[in-house]
């Protein structure tokens, strides 16, 4: 089944989700007709190679225009159309960013099916979806609305108070043309005292308006301070959780929603106390109201708008290099990335340029004497709704670069920290006038790691996630000197996100058990166990070389180059102990199997399989870790296929027939067979064929099965079978 038909089948809950990363850079309606397609190119690749990208790009954009031109229906025919057209314009110098989009939304969609399928959320995405939120924000939807038509049913009263103003300067104005003779008769006296009553009647509109403005400017205030600026840093605390592979980022349509209206209620305000300043030039009185209260709202009204526009000026895209899209917040020096802020306040068009200026540790923590860096390119731009797909004032940076300052007779790292757990900030600033007020725009990135070498990805990725798991702080530049423990709870959830973003299956109760029992021992309850920094990334696990971050990272990218369907299928149990490996197949029928991961090889993949002896006891046979190397020569699935055993001189076969727990083996991995067959005549087809030998077994626990590297073909094995001994074939089969 194809993973989009995969998507559409789940509940309303999961769809929702979906719904939310489907917008204007790429419609949901391209995704729907194009599916198969889609899930069929390699755009994770695209996003890494310019040339790849581009002929994807235009690849999408002839499959769009066929399926227009084959499409039935009217209304979905003009779509397509208008969605080419779209495409087109938005990326034809930019095709890397299609390939970007595509893979962030195929993974997306991926790890929503894995949450579907487990069911379960830890505790941080609960807090990311509760229904409290949820009710938060419909009531802060209400309370905007009401000011809102608090704000235009204020239009109507200062409209009726111009002309009942109006009525009282034409009424005045004619009875001072009046002869003064006539001024003391008895209409007259009738005119000046129905003058009067509308005098009185005009001085109470005044007051009540004012006092309207007065409670809706309390109103905004407040529902600022208390509401608004809550589900600012809510958005911004998701925004980490969906850095470190969390639930996917959003609400800031919504949130720009609320700045808009909440702004445009501002504005209007301000304009009504334009409107009334103005009518005190040709009516006032004693103890009028007007310009005792106006010049203390209006400053209030301009420190709203001052503090509400100053906020919303925020990071939309953490710093990312384009090579590493699922790790943004690690940079290497000189290698281009992107960042983009723009305004959640829409504004009408300005009639200046807003040039946003962009520096690399502005405000370094006291005592840091590591690494120093500059921007290598271009670091002002002009912010321009152009770059937006809904009208805001944005920038995006494309190709920013950072480049190490040399010091002469000192070097670089000389402090307690290593280079990835030293972090760094990208501030962005901008000077903005509005309305007769200067506003100067400030925000910065998360926290960065700048890396001089891949092979520090890895170590600088733990970084990332530690520090976006623990602390809401946006620029706590000086965490890791001394780093806050984690508890397991917390630290697994993020473990299997990383599972789920990377390799699209996260990772179940029993096998967090097992992590958990790896890096914390045999402890009862290992959710309130505290996890130090130290222990997570730095230390070795005992007797092996290397930490265990570094081992679980090397099975991640193992499975999401070499084990990416095999693993999306659940087929990989991965992570068991050999004692639960034993014990769950102690009582299976001959030939079953299951996969785990290596714990004494980094990024390695082992299968073990039981044998039920005649006397009743079960044989358990391990083959030797694949890793890589050998991987990359054939794929799991054929291995699993064509694997076979050489023992004491019989005829190699297949000792694997079921899939733990009882799943025959071409049912479970017969999808991912690669069935191709040369037909480069007239050349007979080759095989590769894994091949172990199995030494006669005088215990109940053989030592582990060697595979050799690479697999012979079988007109190889034929071939030595036919001119060697059995014994000189075992020697022959050793790695």
């Amino acid at each position: 089944m194809s993973q989009w038909k995969q998507i559409q089948q789940l509940d309303i809950k999961f769809l929702e989700q979906v719904d939310y990363f489907y917008d204007d850079t790429f419609p949901m309606e391209a995704r729907q007709v194009l599916a198969n397609w889609i899930e069929g190119q390699d755009w994770e690749e695209a996003a890494n190679h310019e040339s790849m990208a581009t002929v994807l790009f235009n690849n999408l954009l002839i499959q769009l225009d066929r399926q227009c031109s084959q499409e039935p229906n009217f209304l979905l025919r003009h779509n397509l159309k208008r969605i080419t057209q779209q495409l087109q314009m938005k990326y034809k110098n930019n095709p890397v960013q299609v390939a970007v989009i595509i893979s962030s939304c195929l993974r997306e969609e991926r790890r929503i099916i894995a949450l579907a399928s487990v069911q379960e959320q830890g505790p941080l995405e609960k807090s990311m979806q509760n229904s409290e939120a949820f009710e938060r924000q419909k009531n802060l939807d209400k309370r905007v609305a009401v000011i809102r038509s608090s704000v235009q049913m204020m239009d109507q009263a200062v409209k009726y108070l111009e002309d009942m103003q109006a009525d009282f300067d034409f009424r005045y104005k004619t009875l001072q043309s009046r002869d003064p003779i006539e001024r003391s008769s008895k209409v007259m006296q009738q005119e000046v005292a129905l003058l009067q009553e509308i005098l009185n009647c005009l001085d109470f509109k005044r007051k009540e308006i004012l006092s309207k403005m007065g409670d809706v400017i309390k109103e905004i205030n407040d529902m600022m301070s208390t509401q608004l600026n809550l589900e600012l840093m809510d958005w911004k605390r998701r925004q980490q959780i969906a850095c470190i592979g969390g639930p996917v980022l959003t609400g800031m349509d919504q949130l720009q929603n609320w700045f808009t209206l909440t702004a445009q209620s501002l504005f209007q305000i301000k304009r009504q106390l334009d409107k009334l300043g103005e009518l005190i030039h040709k009516v006032t009185y004693e103890s009028d109201p007007i310009p005792l209260q106006i010049p203390q709202m209006e400053e209030q009204v301009k420190f709203l708008i001052y503090h509400l526009i100053k906020s919303s000026f925020v990071v939309e895209k953490q710093p990312c290099m384009p090579t590493n899209p699922q790790k943004p917040l690690i940079i290497k020096t000189q290698v281009q990335f992107t960042t983009k802020v723009r305004l959640l306040v829409k504004l009408p068009e300005v009639d200046y340029q807003l040039k946003v200026k962009t520096t690399f540790d502005k405000d370094p923590p006291p005592g840091k004497v590591n690494r120093q860096f500059f921007i290598l390119t271009q670091n002002t731009k002009v912010m321009d709704v152009e770059e937006s797909s809904n009208g805001c004032l944005c920038v995006e940076f494309r190709h920013l670069q950072l480049k190490e300052k040399k010091f002469s007779g000192t070097k670089g790292n000389e402090g307690p920290l290593t280079v990835t757990e030293e972090l760094h900030s990208l501030s962005f600033e901008a000077e903005f006038c509005l309305q007769g007020m200067t506003i100067d725009l400030a925000t910065c990135s998360l926290p960065l790691v700048v890396i001089s070498n891949v092979s520090q990805i890895p170590a600088g990725w733990a970084s990332v996630m530690w520090y976006n798991l623990l602390t809401d702080e946006p620029e706590n530049l000086s965490f890791f000197s001394n780093p806050t423990r984690a508890t397991w709870s917390q630290l697994s959830e993020v473990l299997s996100w990383q599972f789920s973003s990377f390799a699209g299956r996260g990772l179940n109760k029993e096998q967090l058990s097992m992590l958990g029992e790896k890096l914390l021992g045999q402890q009862p309850a290992h959710n309130d166990c505290q996890v130090s920094w130290s222990k997570f990334c730095k230390e070795n696990i005992p007797g092996k070389p290397f930490s265990f971050w570094i081992w679980l990272d090397s099975i991640l990218d193992l499975i999401k180059k070499h084990l990416l369907p095999v693993w999306i299928d659940g087929n990989i149990m991965g992570f068991v102990s050999k004692e639960t490996e034993r014990a769950l197949l102690r009582d299976r029928e001959s030939g079953t199997f299951l996969l785990r991961f290596s714990e004494s090889h980094l990024g390695g993949i082992t299968f073990t399989w039981v044998e039920q002896a005649d006397n009743g006891e079960a044989k358990f046979i391990s083959v030797e870790p694949y890793t890589k190397n050998r991987l990359s020569a054939l794929p799991f699935a054929d291995i699993i296929r064509d694997y076979k055993v050489i023992a004491d001189g019989i005829v190699p076969e297949n000792p694997l027939k079921l899939l733990y727990p009882d799943i025959p083996k071409d049912e479970a991995f017969g999808k991912h067979y690669n069935s191709q067959q040369s037909k480069v005549f007239p050349y007979f087809p080759m095989s590769l064929i894994p091949i172990s030998t199995l030494p006669t077994i005088t215990n109940m626990t053989p030592p582990s099965c060697s595979s050799p590297e690479p697999p012979m073909s079988p007109g190889m094995f034929d071939a030595l079978s036919q001119s060697l001994s059995p014994f000189e074939m075992a020697v022959i089969s050793s790695p």
